[in-house]
């Protein structure tokens, strides 16, 4: 099998007033356009073969940038990368995530609600990461992928293929916006 590489869109205007978008969809800053152009350069010697996006603005746009940048000719939508669902905690504030969520699962950076109301669950995203992987291992078995996604979706994407739990998947370290998530056999690495 080739490479898949996952990388987080840039920075949008939710991201940068720290409200929690879920599926808003919301446009890159311009700092999260000088994002998307940095992580093309960086990715100009891994070879990328196909790209796919999550439909919502702020990942295809990057998607886009880089697919310029890389002289690849066509970014893929697939709406299994969308983002989580934060059901009612979609356009709210990040410190209104205890008023909300009834079960909070604090990491190194970030604290998950499992469970709020109208909030797709994690085992529900976790199936969906399977479902992406599936569908990139029969189209493009022998060829070097990137998905440009989104922080939750990547990170179960990433436990998925690396037999973890959704909640170890979550345990691990944060995914910035436009990182580089490189999935190999042995471990994940965050650039």
């Amino acid at each position: 099998m080739g490479k898949i590489f996952i990388v987080r869109h840039g920075q949008d205007e939710d991201n940068a007033k720290l409200i929690l978008n879920g599926r808003r969809d919301t446009p890159l800053t311009d700092l999260g356009k000088q994002q998307a152009e940095t992580v093309a350069t960086k990715l100009k010697g891994y070879k990328i073969d196909v790209i796919y996006s999550s439909p919502l603005k702020r990942a295809f746009e990057t998607a886009q940038i880089i697919a310029h940048k890389l002289g690849i000719k066509e970014v893929i939508p697939n709406n299994d990368m969308l983002e989580r669902d934060f059901g009612i905690l979609t356009g709210k504030p990040i410190a209104d995530i205890p008023k909300y969520a009834t079960n909070i699962l604090p990491t190194n950076r970030v604290n998950y609600f499992l469970e709020a109301e109208g909030a797709e669950d994690f085992p529900t995203l976790y199936k969906r990461g399977e479902k992406v992987l599936e569908d990139i291992r029969k189209k493009h078995p022998d060829e070097i992928v990137l998905v440009v996604a989104h922080g939750d979706i990547g990170k179960m994407i990433c436990a998925v293929y690396h037999k973890w739990n959704w909640e170890e998947g979550l345990k691990k370290p944060y995914f910035d916006n436009t990182s580089i998530l490189e999935l190999t056999i042995k471990t994940d690495i965050v650039e």
